[in-house]
């Protein structure tokens, strides 16, 4: 099984950026762990700030991955081009976030991304990316 995990903006600065809301834990340091974890799952990762490079690895990876765990970030509230490329290919998508959402500012509490994913793993801090793999698993 081939999954990959595509981050949005920001995520590169986790252990730095809001340790309250996000957490003290690097996710380079988080993605060896879950990958030593799951050792027979090929899990591949993939971080932009820029939405033009996560449209283009999204259509790159679409038709040849058995998933996708998708945390837009910020992107996740105002970008159609990535619930574009979503409804555009054939490998399934999981939404991910890290924090829950509702519980913060109420322009987050709109995404453009969950009308076009399988599921939505939100609030479990970065145990939401592990949820997320564990349903492809489950499939």
């Amino acid at each position: 099984m081939k999954v990959i995990i595509i981050n949005g903006p920001n995520l590169n600065l986790l252990g730095k950026r809001e340790p309250e809301v996000y957490g003290s834990e690097t996710f380079e340091d988080y993605y060896i762990k879950l990958k030593s974890k799951y050792p027979s799952i090929q899990l591949d990762y993939f971080q932009s700030n820029i939405e033009g490079e996560l449209i283009s690895k999204i259509q790159e990876v679409g038709f040849s991955y058995d998933g996708i765990i998708l945390n837009a970030a910020a992107y996740t509230h105002t970008s159609i081009g990535i619930s574009d490329a979503i409804k555009a290919i054939s490998t399934p998508t999981i939404e991910v976030h890290i924090s829950n959402t509702f519980s913060r500012e109420d322009f987050r509490h709109q995404s453009y991304i969950s009308p076009c994913v399988k599921g939505i793993v939100i609030g479990f801090g970065l145990k939401s990316y592990e949820l997320a793999l564990q349903s492809f698993i489950l499939d």
